[in-house]
């Protein structure tokens, strides 16, 4: 007997996820969903449910920074396919998710045949993009991708913490969100510095900043 294929819809959304939920009844005929809201959430949805067959990742979402949650995600489960779900849809973002290791690209603005048939395609061992993908030039520098496997070395702990600083919070403000002592995050930021090889917090938040995405004028992100 076939196990029902597991699939997460990782968007901050709700009316966005019960259309991507649709897309994917339509796509698997057993199935069973489960969503986050928030890359704090994802991170705990896939350490709970390491065996999903499919994650669907919105790249705006709260705890994240563009391409960061999908490289983050990548490092930590390299076996599990990626599919990025954005509103932002230029040629050279679909062409960096791709560089960035997922396995394919789904406009929010597609329709639901569309995306029921990235899902299928994808959940078959594909790499979908959808029609108006041409080839873009790579924008994705060595510098770029060396930074990607400094981040993904992170701890989740640590790749949270990075994430509020790029948001311009201090120690205390993360520890407070955190529930942990202030020493707790000195220690978290040390070892950051540490791992992506940069002497201060200003210069962690410059490098997180590469793989940042412009989000979408709509309020779908």
């Amino acid at each position: 007997m076939q196990l029902a294929q597991k699939i997460i819809i990782a968007d901050d959304h709700p009316l966005f996820r019960a259309a991507l939920k649709q897309a994917v009844a339509q796509a698997v005929a057993d199935v069973e969903v489960i969503e986050a809201d928030s890359l704090t959430a994802l991170q705990d949805t896939v350490d709970k449910h390491d065996d999903a067959d499919l994650v669907l990742l919105d790249l705006h979402m709260p705890g994240t920074n563009g391409f960061t949650g999908l490289v983050f995600l990548r490092g930590q489960n390299p076996s599990m396919p990626v599919v990025v779900v954005s509103g932002s849809e230029s040629p050279q973002v679909m062409k960096r998710a791709i560089e960035y290791g997922a396995s394919g690209f789904i406009p929010k603005s597609a329709p639901l045949d569309a995306i029921a048939e990235a899902i299928s395609a994808v959940l078959m061992g594909e790499v979908w993009m959808p029609e108006e993908y041409d080839e873009a030039e790579v924008s994705v520098t060595d510098e770029d991708t060396e930074f990607a496997v400094k981040l993904a070395s992170l701890t989740p702990q640590q790749f949270r913490v990075l994430m509020m600083l790029t948001e311009g919070l201090l120690n205390k403000q993360i520890a407070y969100e955190l529930n942990v002592s202030e020493a707790t995050i000195k220690a978290h930021v040390t070892a950051i510095l540490r791992k992506l090889g940069v002497h201060s917090r200003t210069q962690a938040v410059i490098e997180a900043s590469r793989l940042g995405v412009e989000p979408p004028k709509t309020e779908m992100g």
